[in-house]
């Protein structure tokens, strides 16, 4: 089966039987097409918010069940229950004040030994730039 490109909108695919796309036909037609409403998964009666798979009132109504219980919990237990929505509530990185220190415990020999490998490589590299230029030269 060969598949054209509806020449309407020029983005949806007809067969060569048809001649505008399913999308393009509703909207010559004046149909509006309606997005389908999801109910909600708790109670099953009213429409959910977006984003969201349940309603406005089972949403707070979890939210009233909820702070009722930890009220609860504390005045029961006596200790204070850890807010798992105040966790994910922290601040970026990017607005930190100071970047906190980093103890580094590295032997005086090693800094030595490392400033060495440096001077090496810097030696090397001047010796390339060097043989470079004398190659440069030749070349002339």
């Amino acid at each position: 089966m060969i598949f054209e490109k509806c020449p309407r909108c020029d983005l949806n695919y007809i067969t060569p039987s048809e001649k505008y796309c399913k999308v393009c036909m509703r909207e010559m037609k004046g149909d509006n097409a309606h997005d389908e409403i999801e109910m909600c998964s708790v109670c099953s009666e009213n429409p959910v918010l977006p984003g969201r798979d349940i309603c406005l009132f089972c949403l707070k109504e979890m939210g009233s069940q909820s702070a009722a219980a930890a009220s609860h919990d504390e005045s029961a237990d006596g200790e204070e229950q850890v807010n798992t929505r105040a966790l994910t509530d922290l601040d970026d990185v990017s607005s930190m004040d100071e970047i906190p220190e980093v103890d580094t415990d590295i032997p005086a020999g090693e800094f030595e030994k490392m400033a060495g490998e440096i001077s090496s490589l810097e030696s090397m590299r001047e010796e390339e730039a060097e043989d470079g230029d004398d190659e440069d030269e030749d070349d002339m």
